[in-house]
Order: C-alpha cells, then structure tokens, then sequence
C-alpha cells in the first residue's frame, strides 16, 4: 500500500502542477474573475492534499501501518478528485451543481485528517 500512495500522490503532483499552469497561461483570459478565483482554490487544495498524500506514503514506507493511515490515505485521493475535480470542472463549465459536490470532498479532506492524526497518536 505504501507504494500505492506515493504512486497516487506522485500523479497527483503531476496533475496539480500541469492544472496549475495551465490555470495560469491558458484561461487566465477566458475565465472571469470569479471562476479564476475558484480555480485557483482548487489547484491550492489539490496541492495541499497532495503533499497530505505524500506524507502518508512516507510513513506507510517507513514502517507506520496503523488502519486509520490507509484509510487516511483514500480520503486524501479520492478528497482531491471530488473537492478539486468538481471546483475544475465548475470554473470550467460553469455549472453551478458541481459547487454542490465540493463540501463533500471537504468532508473527505477532515477525516483523512482526522484518521492521520489517530494514527500518530496510536503511534505514540
């Protein structure tokens, strides 16, 4: 498993720098003000969950294999495809039910939290 999510966040690194700048260069003309700003809250977040993701493949790799940190390390993955998947795909199309869907992948973020500190603190 641990190779599995360094894997998962090494993609999603990738796909948050290639979004990022694309969001930068390629739409910074064609969004308005409004859909830039959620865009660019998604790229914010995918990179912090991102680098959330990593940290928890580094401490599975290590040794730390508690149930709560894989369990952690899917309400990361799948946080950032469904909290900054539906703020893209929002900015993008702008259809405004897709904002809808973004409070869950937030929820996703605070128990991937959530379940990383239990780990630590099973850890201790």
């Amino acid at each position: 498993m641990a190779s599995l999510t360094l894997f998962a966040a090494a993609i999603l690194g990738f796909f948050a720098v290639g979004l990022g700048a694309f969001g930068a260069h390629g739409l910074k003309a064609s969004l308005s003000a409004e859909m830039m700003a959620v865009y660019q809250t998604a790229v914010q977040y995918h990179f912090y969950h991102c680098f959330a993701l990593l940290i928890v493949g580094v401490l599975m790799h290590s040794g730390v294999q508690h149930v709560s940190l894989r369990i952690s390390a899917v309400l990361f993955f799948v946080g950032v495809l469904v909290f900054s998947g539906s703020l893209y795909a929002l900015a993008l199309t702008g259809t405004r039910w897709l904002g809808a869907i973004t409070p869950i992948g937030g929820l996703m973020f605070l128990l991937a939290w959530a379940c990383l500190a239990y780990s630590a603190w099973k850890a201790m």
